[in-house]
């Protein structure tokens, strides 16, 4: 009931505190925020470090607590995303190009078989140049998905012309690779070549259409190889599936 001095009774400890409390409807809301050195690491590797060894001790010891991603990597989730939509739409498009003059729903197929190599080789050349995969990265795979086509469509296109010739179609599978190999690969290393510059630009500005440029160039020179063996491969297993279901039923009596 009387005044004594504040150090009996308790103790002072300075520290920085909340300035400004912000709510969003009605809830509580703290905002953490960080940039990154893009030269040592990426953000959304830091955001994966954060959500797979951070914040699962957090919500367990805080059951009520919610958490959110925004900002670059918020941006870069909703990019993906659209991208994903981009190239299933392009896939449509361009069997929908194909499919028409050709007038075949199996042709376009045989021909787009090498986009899955391209992709795989634009992952490549990201591993062996020690480069991360970023959205620029996927735009260009998607720009890829329209170029890795050309050299399939040229194949292709041969085979048909030389069986309308009159020819078997056996030696046009045979004959397409040594006949056009030298167009497919005149093809594959101009656009390689072109885009080779880019790959020794050191400047920083080039630093931001490097991994487009390496998603391009690297997917046609890995799908170029794969697609002189795989084409004619696949046109050849296509004509044994024809054979197969075009075989009418044995009429009695009939020899086989």
């Amino acid at each position: 009931g009387r005044r004594v001095p504040f150090s009996v009774v308790g103790s002072a400890r300075e520290q920085t505190g909340l300035s400004v409390i912000n709510r969003i409807d009605l809830s509580r809301v703290v905002d953490v925020q960080a940039d990154v050195d893009k030269s040592l690491v990426s953000s959304s590797e830091v955001t994966d470090l954060i959500e797979r060894t951070m914040l699962p001790d957090i919500l367990a010891r805080h059951p009520s607590v919610r958490y959110s991603v925004a900002g670059e990597v918020e941006e870069q989730r909703e990019t993906s995303q659209g991208l994903l939509y981009g190239s299933l739409i392009v896939l449509i498009l361009i069997y929908a190009a194909l499919a028409i003059p050709l007038k075949s729903y199996l042709e376009p197929l045989l021909i787009m078989s090498v986009i899955p190599f391209g992709v795989t080789g634009a992952f490549l050349g990201h591993l062996i140049l020690g480069m991360d995969v970023s959205i620029l990265s996927a735009i260009g795979i998607i720009g890829l998905i329209g170029v890795v086509v050309n050299d399939s469509l040229v194949l292709v296109d041969f085979i048909n012309h030389y069986i309308d010739e009159g020819h078997d179609w056996k030696s046009a599978v045979l004959e397409a690779g040594p006949m056009r190999f030298r167009a497919v690969m005149l093809t594959s290393l101009t656009t390689f070549l072109g885009l080779l510059p880019i790959q020794l630009e050191t400047s920083i500005q080039a630093q931001f259409v490097k991994p487009m440029a390496t998603s391009v160039a690297f997917g046609i020179f890995f799908s170029t190889a794969v697609t002189l063996f795989l084409v004619p491969t696949l046109y050849y297993v296509s004509q044994d599936f024809r054979r197969l279901f075009a075989r009418r039923p044995l009429v009695p009596g009939q020899l086989p």
